[in-house]
């Protein structure tokens, strides 16, 4: 049977092993994917070990994105653009990277029909989550696109990388009389449960906020929105079960269906 992992240090809160286990019944494949909790400097052999025992791919969280990158032979246009991978592929004695991050966000805001093209989008944080949908979001056709940072070198360096598409770099404080329609979360604060540095004007101005992080409440981010009258307001779990659904096609070429496994991990949160 074919073998995929998903790696990371810690491992245990990962939901693609049920993910990917309800795609493939979907879709009728035979595989076995599982979660292994990875030593951090024994990444390297961990992928040796499943490539050996028919790893066909795998999937890569913190902290051994930057890693995966670097064990590469080939690299998506995206993956490069990132600095890192969340997904490998096992193929003729090759090890191909990509990041399906940026599409999983990408599909989950079109599929609430979130308007991308000729938007005006600010993205919050400049660390690996922003890296990684960069360019996936410019694909989409913005009118503009610009990146907050409380350091603005950080956002500066990715804004860099984009010398064709004027990607703008500004630090938090200078968005305050600023409006966009959407505004998307990359910063680690709903995990943390801490506000941004971001004014009412310019969250209130906004059709749309989604934040990255996902929980069974809304993070402080999301609640702030909501009270401000932000009419579309959403969490992070369409992007991890949307970035999930690329890392499967990527391996099967098959497209599942993220609705019915999106309606089972909502279930489960709410119900946790």
């Amino acid at each position: 049977m074919d073998q995929f992992r998903v790696f990371g240090n810690p491992i245990a809160q990962s939901k693609s092993p049920s993910i990917h286990q309800q795609f493939a019944i979907q879709t009728k494949q035979s595989m076995n994917y599982q979660s292994e909790l990875v030593e951090l400097d024994k990444f390297d052999l961990a992928v040796q070990n499943l490539i050996a025992n028919n790893g066909k791919g795998a999937n890569v969280t913190a902290p051994f994105k930057e890693q995966a990158f670097a064990l590469c032979d080939q690299l998506s246009k995206k993956a490069k653009l990132a600095g890192a991978v969340n997904t490998l592929i096992f193929s003729q004695g090759v090890i191909y990277g990509d990041t399906t991050d940026g599409i999983g966000l990408v599909h989950d805001l079109l599929r609430h029909r979130v308007k991308l093209r000729d938007s005006k989008i600010l993205l919050l944080g400049a660390g690996g989550a922003a890296k990684g949908v960069v360019q996936a979001l410019i694909e989409q056709a913005p009118q503009s696109l610009t990146i907050a940072n409380r350091t603005l070198s950080k956002a500066k360096n990715i804004a860099d990388q984009y010398p064709k598409f004027d990607v703008r770099a500004l630090t938090f404080e200078e968005t305050e009389h600023l409006s966009f329609d959407v505004i998307i979360n990359a910063t680690s604060a709903g995990l943390s449960g801490a506000s941004l540095p971001i004014s009412s004007q310019t969250l209130a101005s906004a059709n749309t906020c989604y934040d990255m992080v996902y929980g069974k409440k809304p993070t402080v981010f999301l609640k702030q929105a909501k009270q401000l009258g932000v009419e579309c307001v959403l969490d992070g779990l369409g992007m991890l079960v949307g970035q999930a659904a690329e890392s499967y096609y990527l391996w099967t070429n098959i497209r599942p269906d993220v609705e019915p496994v999106l309606t089972m991990l909502r279930a489960e949160l709410n119900n946790n």
